[in-house]
């Protein structure tokens, strides 16, 4: 059912709209050859996928720092593949990613029809936990920075979703209000909850299949939001 009183949609980037794993893996692919890491690409992302959201759970949870996220999510990974690295290699690993990330610029299947097809009927913006010098570039690699009116990040926001105050600001700088907002993400804690908790409306990009939440909006493909708004 389409709610009437929405004007502004606010969307998650990476996962959501911004194909997280297709571009890293490419990343990961284009760093091991630059520093000769010889190391089965498929093996590696298989465990390091995994090891990353949970690291960005505990990133999300104020439990470690950047640093320590874009260092940890790597040692673990290489140590669990039983594959030996050097701490220094890893720190430059880690910056390499950052660095060469931003230069592939999949989208998910219908992100561009979506925008376009939303762009004349609301104001879209932008809020993700992602880090502020890495969500822009990811952005305007792939020509999807003039559809947003906003984009707010938790490096200016000072706290990361679910935290409220991030969601609170996001409306602030979109001069929006909770029930004229629907919130759109993959995650459902940090992009799901959140926003409920807020009082935005909100709808699970559940591709993944990861909860079966029969009281929220839900879907597979971009392309079922024409079902809700």
């Amino acid at each position: 059912m389409k709610n009437k009183n929405i004007k502004h949609v606010f969307f998650d980037l990476d996962h959501t709209l911004w194909d997280f794993d297709k571009n890293s893996a490419l990343t990961f692919d284009k760093i091991f050859k630059m520093h000769g890491v010889d190391v089965n690409l498929d093996t590696f992302l298989g465990v390091y996928e995994p090891v990353n959201l949970q690291y960005w759970k505990r990133y999300r949870n104020d439990e470690i720092d950047k640093m320590e996220l874009r260092y940890g999510r790597l040692r673990d990974t290489f140590d669990a593949i039983n594959f030996s690295v050097e701490d220094l290699l890893i720190q430059n690993l880690s910056h390499a990613y950052i660095e060469h990330l931003s230069s592939f610029n999949h989208l998910f299947d219908g992100t561009l029809e979506l925008l376009q097809y939303l762009q004349p009927k609301y104001h879209l913006h932008i809020i993700t936990n992602g880090f502020e010098e890495a969500q822009l570039k990811k952005m305007n690699s792939s020509a999807i920075t003039p559809y947003f009116k906003t984009i707010t990040n938790a490096d200016i926001a000072g706290v990361k979703k679910p935290n409220p105050i991030i969601f609170d600001y996001a409306l602030k700088i979109a001069n929006a209000r909770p029930n004229e907002s629907i919130m759109i993400g993959d995650n459902y804690e940090a992009d799901v909850l959140g926003a409920l908790n807020v009082g935005y409306d909100a709808i699970f990009f559940n591709y993944r299949n990861d909860y079966t939440e029969p009281h929220i909006k839900q879907i597979k493909h971009l392309s079922q939001i024409k079902e809700y708004l």
